[in-house]
């Protein structure tokens, strides 16, 4: 989004014409920057056999699936749902990893019917695999490393207190399962977190990987997650996805010469490709001011964007109606009966009611996690594609609250 003679715009269009035509709360997508991100990591990675696989649950429409299947992403999946949302989204079933944590093994068994890559991580259900596949369906192991990324265990997920992956430390007897299952294993897994700035804690991982290797001589592929930070603030520290390609790319080189052919490196980016293409514009409804705080409330909340109730997390915002107004600091809150602040003594242009506020880095886990809380409808989503507008999802209306709900007779 850019500001442009005192008009936001996003590829051209204007900002406030695009709220007036689909409503508000709205999703805006603008494809330009998601190719921009799978483009620069694909560019970071070209020394070696890499596979991108976007990591769909940051956001899971299908028409940007599509959009990243024909950019040449594979998929990342961690549910049947969404598996059989990218094969709608035209992903061929080769091409989406399965990685599920705590499902039911006849979940894993609907993977397999529909020819996903399966990727296991508890030694129970890897059991159960090998017992009902032997070595007819290869499958994938995903090992918990042990290493704190991020710096906040909500996003940090190979810990030691993690409930994702098979411990590191459990090699031998995964070696054992393997063997006595005749367990064809093709790949390898890490993921350790989110907002991680650089190739250290892949590395780290990485030489674990590396050593559990010489137990799995028939390995494809090594998966190394994601986890790549993005801006969020102006100033923003990033990851250096350049340097981190080519310190990653150097030793995965050395592994593969150590370990006899060259292997694939897989990516499953999600908020790397997605999160900064994305914003959440809201409509002012109110200007409050109490005896501490004057509060701008907006026709949105927690129920379309978690992430700043979740996880802490900091979305810039800007009153895109008057961009160039006097500053004011003001606190955006919702309309949920909650507490559902959305940003906390933010400095903008004075804001009045039924200005317009744009909410960036919403790409990512905004809409996805979104709800119905409230009996609140969620918003539509809109795809900006060369200079164009696209509704890619319909506003809901109170027949989609209704749908599935049935009226007994009492």
């Amino acid at each position: 989004m850019e500001l442009k003679n005192n008009v936001y715009k996003i590829d051209g269009l204007n900002v406030l014409d695009l709220c007036n035509e689909f409503g508000t709360p709205l999703y805006v997508y603008e494809g330009k920057t998601i190719e921009r991100q799978y483009n620069k990591l694909a560019e970071a990675f070209k020394d070696v056999n890499v596979k991108i696989k976007y990591a769909c649950k940051a956001l899971t429409n299908i028409s940007i699936m599509k959009y990243l299947h024909n950019l040449g992403s594979g998929l990342d999946t961690v549910s049947i749902q969404e598996a059989r949302l990218g094969i709608l989204a035209g992903f061929k079933p080769d091409e989406i990893l399965y990685t599920p944590n705590c499902v039911s093994f006849e979940e894993i068994q609907m993977a397999v019917d529909l020819g996903l890559s399966i990727n296991l991580d508890n030694i129970s259900i890897l059991e159960q695999f090998g017992h009902t596949y032997g070595n007819t369906v290869p499958c994938c192991i995903r090992l918990n490393p042990h290493i704190m990324a991020g710096g906040n265990q909500n996003i940090s997920v190979g810990h030691i207190d993690s409930k994702f992956g098979i411990s590191i430390y459990q090699i031998p007897l995964v070696k054992r399962v393997v063997d006595a299952c005749n367990i064809n294993v093709t790949g390898l897994h890490m993921h350790t977190g989110s907002d991680i700035l650089d190739a250290d804690v892949f590395l780290r991982g990485a030489e674990l990987l590396y050593n559990a290797a010489a137990n799995f001589p028939n390995l494809r592929f090594m998966d190394f997650g994601s986890g790549f930070k993005v801006a969020y603030r102006e100033g923003d520290v990033t990851a250096d996805i350049a340097g981190i390609g080519k310190k990653i790319s150097k030793s995965f080189k050395a592994f593969c010469r150590d370990y006899g052919r060259n292997l694939e490196l897989w990516f499953e980016p999600g908020k790397f490709i997605v999160s900064e293409s994305g914003y959440l514009f809201v409509k002012t409804n109110v200007i409050k001011q109490t005896t501490s705080t004057v509060f701008a409330g907006v026709d949105s909340g927690q129920n379309h964007l978690i992430r700043p109730m979740f996880y802490d997390a900091y979305h810039h915002i800007v009153n895109v109606s008057h961009p160039k107004g006097t500053k004011r600091i003001y606190s955006v809150v919702g309309y949920i009966c909650e507490t559902d602040t959305l940003g906390y003594d933010r400095q903008m242009s004075e804001v009045k009611e039924g200005d317009i506020l744009a909410i960036h880095n919403a790409g990512a886990y905004g809409f996805s996690m979104s709800s119905n809380y409230n009996s609140r409808y969620r918003p539509a989503e809109v795809l900006i594609l060369n200079g164009k507008a696209h509704l890619i999802r319909k506003r809901e209306s109170f027949e989609d609250l209704t749908r599935n709900q049935i009226l007994i007779e009492i």
